[in-house]
């Protein structure tokens, strides 16, 4: 994120949708693992661990369980009647988001150039599971997040 401190009206405005950030897909991962747990931060691995290693943060609150699981009934919407019924699966609910972003080269935002995400949890009321499916440059005439990633995290 741009330093806060110097964000212009305009630059508060589009943050909100997501515009000017940039996150790789581990981080949004650990992101949705907050809200997935309630609030808390856990530490994040490529490798399963069984123990706790030296010189990685324990767990932590970051923000109050209820924000959490208000967040997670938000997401359910996405799936349930919005942008993201492509990632039912049935016998769980399912709490996610969809994210389509226009590449961005040179000269401005590159024209029929996208990343499609989506992000989610299941199931939604006690989630076991996070996942985050990016699809880099989707060919063809689709390439919404709910239309090309959440179909992936349901499979």
């Amino acid at each position: 994120l741009p330093y806060h401190k110097r964000w212009l009206p305009v630059q508060r405005a589009t943050l909100s949708f997501g515009h000017g950030m940039t996150v790789n897909t581990l981080q949004l991962a650990r992101a949705y693992s907050v809200l997935a747990a309630d609030g808390v931060i856990r530490p994040v691995s490529l490798l399963k661990n069984t123990t706790a290693r030296p010189g990685i943060a324990k767990p932590e609150q970051v923000m109050g369980a209820r924000l959490a699981r208000d967040v997670r009934q938000m997401m359910k919407t996405v799936v349930d009647s919005g942008t993201g019924k492509s990632a039912r699966i049935a016998g769980y609910s399912v709490a996610g988001k969809t994210g389509t972003a226009h590449k961005v080269g040179a000269a401005g935002y590159e024209e029929n150039r996208y990343r499609a995400t989506f992000a989610g949890m299941a199931p939604a009321d006690n989630p076991r599971l996070v996942a985050v499916v990016t699809v880099n440059d989707p060919q063809g005439k689709q390439y919404f997040g709910g239309e090309i990633a959440a179909p992936v995290f349901r499979d």
